[in-house]
């Protein structure tokens, strides 16, 4: 049986298609989701932490980036990222990880502009079912 979106003529390809070319409209650019490296030789020194296991930059686009208001004692800077569903779940598959969730939370932060990002927390916009945004807030 098809969901009452599908009935109406809009797929859940369609959604995600729409807001791809609405970040792309807005001007959408990139940032760099930082990931720890997960291939390392298997020796003493890599037990030991004498070796540098590194990152990946895993680069994300196309993505809006909003400046949020903070607090006079909070963080220097907030921001959030806009980031469309086909960019993460196709990094989300790549990288072997269960959820988008768990993704971020493995994430050592988000680079935006030269700048290091904290990932403070993750939601998802939804449209008939089928998720199609994801707002990342980060702090430095």
């Amino acid at each position: 049986m098809s969901s009452s979106a599908e009935l109406r003529g809009i797929t859940s390809a369609a959604v995600v298609r729409a807001a791809n070319a609405m970040l792309r409209t807005l001007g959408g650019g990139e940032i760099h989701l930082l990931l720890p490296a997960h291939s390392l030789p298997g020796k003493t020194a890599v037990e030991l932490g004498a070796v540098d296991p590194g990152v990946e930059d895993v680069t994300l686009g196309p993505v809006i980036i909003r400046t949020l208001p903070t607090d006079n004692s909070g963080p220097r800077r907030r921001s959030e990222f806009l980031i469309p569903a086909s960019a993460v779940d196709s990094e989300m598959t790549s990288h072997n990880a269960n959820s988008v969730q768990s993704l971020l939370d493995s994430a050592l932060g988000i680079v935006c502009e030269g700048q290091m990002y904290r990932i403070e927390g993750m939601t998802s916009e939804q449209f008939a079912g089928t998720t199609y945004l994801y707002r990342v807030t980060g702090c430095y």
